[in-house]
Order: structure tokens, then sequence, then C-alpha cells
């Protein structure tokens, strides 16, 4: 079972993720809360991913993010955002982020990216994927970016590739036709001559590069994919 915590200071958010999520047989909604008693709630319960609401009243979703991604056994988080949110989006990835949904995300699509985060892949609504790039490669961090990216070799661009479209490692093994264990270290790699990048940051600079396809997700609107 995948274990998710829903962090979100409206009661009828929380129900309704908690609703959707307790539609899918291998999904459990173990605890949900406002931001003021995230970080212990999250903790006690040890999730595998928490969504978790990025603007709230009394603790912003920054602070929230920083204290988990600082635990010691730190779970996966994707943020819930709106799209009047953006000035928070940069701080986000940069604070370790996994992913990025809109709060009126697709059911289908909502459970889809919960298994993908919990597979070790990354998660980036089309709706905030603009707004994200947009933050993130400013005041010539895109001409870096590129600088870098060209600096990779050719077997490493494949990978980021693969990173880009939001694979987690085991799939970009089966894709790849190599060991998962090549994968990680490729991966290690390919994050470290980018500059110490998350796997996140790494698939904006992807898809920024030209390097992940453009081509329609199979169901919904986001561009997840599904764990192998």
């Amino acid at each position: 079972m995948i274990r998710v915590a829903v962090v979100d200071d409206e009661q009828l958010v929380r129900s309704g993720l908690r609703m959707i999520l307790g539609t899918a047989p291998d999904i459990e909604v173990v605890a949900e809360c406002g931001g003021g008693a995230a970080v212990d709630t999250v903790l006690g319960h040890a999730p595998d991913v928490v969504l978790l609401d990025i603007r709230m009243p009394d603790v912003d979703g920054l602070t929230v993010l920083r204290r988990l991604r600082a635990a010691q056994r730190p779970p996966v988080v994707a943020m819930l955002t709106t799209f009047d949110a953006d000035e928070y989006l940069a701080a986000a990835l940069r604070a370790g982020a996994a992913g990025f949904l809109l709060k009126d995300t697709d059911p289908e699509q909502l459970v889809r990216s919960v298994r993908t985060l919990a597979a070790g892949g990354s998660v980036l609504d089309p709706g905030v994927t603009p707004a994200v790039i947009g933050g993130y490669l400013a005041a010539g961090a895109e001409t870096r970016a590129a600088d870098a990216v060209r600096r990779l070799t050719p077997r490493e661009r494949e990978v980021l590739a693969h990173v880009g479209a939001g694979l987690p490692n085991a799939r970009i093994a089966d894709r790849m036709s190599l060991a998962p264990s090549t994968v990680k270290d490729h991966v290690r790699a390919v994050l470290g001559k980018l500059g110490g990048l998350n796997r996140v940051q790494a698939a904006i600079l992807a898809d920024r590069a030209g390097l992940v396809p453009a081509e329609p997700p199979p169901h919904g609107r986001g561009t997840t994919t599904p764990p192998a």
C-alpha cells in the first residue's frame, strides 16, 4: 500500500482528496490535517507521499516542506497549488518538492500521480509547468543549464530525457535495457553535472532543452508516467 498524507487548511479539499484516493486499491490516506499540525502529523504517520498545499494562512507550505525535507527519513512531497500561486513555485522547487499538482486535477490523474511519486518519478501538471520553468530558469540560469546539458554524454542526455518524462529509475532501466543500479548511477551523475539538481529540476531543464518529446498524455491533463 502507498501511504499518503494530505495537508490543506480547507476541510473540503482534504475530504475530496481522501475520497478520490480511497477509490484506489493500492493507496491509503493515513493522515490529513491543516498546516499548523502538518509537521508533527506527517512525521508521526510516516507516509510515503505527502500532498501539501503550497499556500496556507497559519503556516505556509514552503515552511512545512523545508521541515519535512530536513527529517531523517523525509517523505516525497508534491505541492498542491492554484493558478494564482506562481510566485511560490520556484521556491518550492529549490526546497525539494517532487512535483506540482493543481487542486482540480482529474481524479484518475491524481491517482496516477501518487503512484508515480511513490515509485520515485516526478509530477508536473501542465497548468503549472510554464510558471515553474519561468521562475526557476531566470537571470541567466537558462543559459547555464543549456551549457550543462551540452556537456552531458549522449547516454546521459538519453537518461535526462527519460527523467524529463517523469519516469522512475525502474522504467528508465526497461526503456534503455540497463540494470536499475546502472540507471541509478547515471541519474546521480547527470544530477551532479547539472549542479546538484533534484529530479524535478532536472525534468524542467530537460523540457526546456528540447529533450522531452511533445506528446499528449494518454488520459487526463497531467504529464506523469505510471510506474512499473
